[in-house]
């Protein structure tokens, strides 16, 4: 028995399964990748709301200047529009679209914030650095520039440094104060920046499976032109012929129509060879494809395998078993680490794959389950599916007698 882990395999010859497997599995990839990316990203985009609220928290709370409450009303009524006008531009800059308005409208909010209602920088003033972590997030270099340099030189400008001041000192109040609206927005620019580099990683990802996917089907097309194009314009010639001289020769028309149904019965056998080679899977390609997809949903997976070759016809068999059982793990479990054992001994054929995280004790096959029964029995072997030796333990087992599959 050898045992391997794929780890560091996986990632460097993957195979990849088919398009309708991946197309199964997509969904839960991305939620555990890149929409949990997306997710964290638009999360750490929200610090400018934060800035906006916390400001109106300083002001209302630490500022030793009682507030009228119509200021206040006022601070929080426009505090909500900028946050709901920041969110939109949050969300374009992740789907990639514009949001001008929603930059010119927020600036402008702030502006007319900063200018009538009394505050101090360290409150009122955060609102500028809200407003500029958000706008670079829908400009060019040079617009990001401007727009967190002159937010913060406005809020200079129309906000005085007040008594809340770090160590009651203004230049330091000040200067803290530039320091954090050029940090922030640009922390914003370089979040966003990496998000963008995954998202086109994965866009190309999906492009070369689209590739593969068209190459595969030309390459069919080519092998089915090879293979039948010449015998059925043979076919189609000899066919005419025999036409011709059914009137005139039966015997000559008759030994036409026999090389005709030879050609039909030589095209029909290449047909078949074609299709069994295509419906031939490589199983060590298959392990190595469905152990990367366990392990890019973070699942450690390790694989048990035999030193002896399987046999083609069962490596096929065992590679749609270990392909349904990879489904099922990604599908119907929270699992942490998934086991692929397979044995051959004594005429038999046995796999393994045990996983941990099951969501129920010993749960029923679904239909992939069942298809794959019937497959496995077809072949004179024995499914079973339920509850492992551990707790929490799901275990698919396969059966598989060896003769008859060599």
């Amino acid at each position: 028995m050898q045992t391997k882990s794929d780890t560091g395999e996986a990632g460097g010859d993957m195979v990849p399964a088919s398009p309708a497997f991946f197309g199964r599995l997509r969904g839960r990839t991305r939620r555990t990748s890149v929409e949990r990316l997306r997710r964290s990203t638009a999360g750490t985009l929200l610090v400018g709301v934060f800035f906006a609220w916390l400001g109106v928290f300083t002001r209302l709370t630490v500022e030793n200047v009682r507030v009228p409450v119509v200021v206040t009303v006022l601070d929080v009524a426009g505090t909500v529009v900028f946050t709901v006008l920041y969110v939109r531009i949050l969300r374009a800059s992740i789907a990639g679209t514009r949001a001008d308005r929603e930059i010119v409208a927020s600036g402008a909010l702030a502006l007319v914030m900063l200018a009538l209602l009394d505050g101090e920088l360290w409150s009122l003033g955060l609102l500028a650095i809200a407003w500029s972590s958000g706008a670079v997030l829908l400009l060019d270099r040079r617009g990001a520039i401007a727009a967190s340099v002159g937010a913060a030189a406005v809020a200079v400008a129309l906000v005085p440094s007040g008594n809340f001041k770090p160590n009651g000192d203004p230049l330091l109040a000040v200067v803290a104060f530039l320091a954090m609206a050029v940090f922030m927005p640009w922390t914003n620019r370089f979040q966003l920046w990496f998000w963008k580099v995954v998202r086109s990683a994965e866009e190309g990802k999906e492009a070369m499976a689209r590739l593969a996917v068209t190459e595969e089907r030309l390459r069919f097309s080519r092998d089915l032109h090879d293979l039948v194009g010449h015998s059925l314009s043979a076919i189609a010639l000899k066919s005419e012929v025999a036409v011709k001289l059914s009137g005139a020769d039966v015997e000559r028309a008759a030994a036409e129509m026999d090389e005709v149904r030879a050609l039909a019965r030589e095209a029909l056998k290449e047909i078949r060879t074609a299709v069994r080679g295509y419906r031939t899977v490589d199983l060590d390609a298959e392990l190595r494809s469905m152990t990367a997809v366990l392990e890019a949903g973070g699942i450690a997976c390790s694989l048990e395998l035999p030193r002896e070759e399987v046999p083609e016809e069962l490596a096929t068999l065992l590679s749609w078993v270990i392909r349904e059982g990879t489904t099922n793990v990604l599908r119907h479990s929270s699992a942490t680490r998934c086991r692929i054992a397979i044995v051959l001994r004594e005429g038999t054929a046995v796999l393994e794959m045990t996983n941990d995280g099951a969501t129920r004790p010993g749960g029923r096959g679904g239909t992939g389950l069942t298809g794959m029964s019937e497959r496995v029995t077809a072949m004179g072997g024995v499914l079973t599916a339920g509850a492992g030796e551990g707790a929490g333990e799901f275990r698919l087992r396969a059966t598989i007698p060896l003769e008859g599959t060599r």
